[in-house]
């Protein structure tokens, strides 16, 4: 997203008699509220589009065009690269020093901090066996499962559904995020809760990976008052099996609601450590993280 609007502000240009500070800002605007019609906007797209806006506003009136459309390019540039690339190299150094040989680590899903983080493990030869949880509809498990056992890493592979039964085995729980709130709850793929509820039950340490740029100040006590709809047709047909898809005519049913949710509230009980570029911290001190964030480098 970020690298789109880069493209829109190399191609922009002042009409004439207007301000570029607030011609700029409208088409901005206009270009998020496309991008919420195909789909609503993530909290860390939400956060990257907060900063660029207060970088457009705080642009020195005194800058030419190309000397403005320069420097906002080269803030868009220096937050991937600081708050994203680098971000996701400093949680791996961190999470790495959480694993020792033998270890069974479990994880949901497919995150790429946690991608990164055992396929830096495993070049640094530390020997240790990945279980990859999945569930319906997405499966997303399986394309990081794909990449694991592509790099030679010793990989299990299951359901949602057994959780409860491989967690005997596991030693340590790594989820990815897409954002934690400032109460510490984890807001994440759905299906983590209950992977982090299972964890927690079994005594085994939950670690979220999280850059501090998905941290948001909101507080959120459930995954019903906000969340995202996913596409109801993706859980009433199941692909190849036609002798169990009942739900075809499902729209048709006057007392039948399908409820595809996308994401999930995980309680920060269930949170052992969240590892983020500033450090592994506990759950409560969130708020921290997120005043300091926005102190350095965001909209204050």
């Amino acid at each position: 997203m970020l690298e789109a609007f880069q493209e829109s502000i190399k191609d922009y240009s002042t009409p004439p008699e207007k301000a570029l500070i607030r011609d700029l800002t409208a088409k901005i605007n206009c270009y998020v509220s496309f991008l919420i019609e195909c789909r609503p906007l993530s909290i860390s797209m939400g956060n990257a589009i907060r900063f660029l806006k207060t970088r457009i506003v705080k642009l020195p009136l005194t800058l030419s065009e190309s000397e403005a459309k320069a420097t906002l390019l080269s803030d868009i540039d220096r937050f991937i690269n600081e708050k994203i690339i680098l971000a996701d190299k400093v949680i791996v150094r961190h999470a790495v020093t959480k694993i020792r040989d033998g270890d069974v680590l479990l994880t949901y899903g497919s995150s790429s901090a946690v991608e990164m983080i055992c396929l830096h493990a495993h070049d640094i030869g530390k020997q240790f066996r990945v279980v990859v949880v999945d569930s319906r509809p997405k499966l997303e498990g399986r394309l990081l499962l794909h990449r694991l056992v592509r790099k030679g890493i010793t990989c299990t592979y299951t359901h949602i559904n057994a959780v409860s039964y491989i967690m005997h085995e596991v030693n340590r729980v790594f989820l990815g995020a897409s954002s934690v709130l400032s109460n510490g709850t984890v807001y994440s793929r759905v299906g983590t809760a209950c992977v982090a509820m299972v964890a927690h039950q079994f005594h085994v340490p939950v670690l979220i990976c999280c850059e501090a740029y998905k941290f948001y100040e909101r507080v959120q006590l459930d995954s019903i008052c906000s969340n995202e709809l996913g596409d109801p047709d993706a859980i009433s047909k199941v692909p190849g099996r036609k002798e169990i898809n009942y739900l075809d005519d499902w729209a048709n049913r006057e007392n039948l609601q399908l409820l595809n949710l996308i994401y999930d509230a995980t309680p920060s009980d269930y949170v052992s450590m969240i590892i983020t570029d500033y450090g592994m911290i506990p759950p409560t001190s969130v708020p921290v993280i997120v005043r300091e964030y926005r102190k350095e480098h965001l909209w204050i």
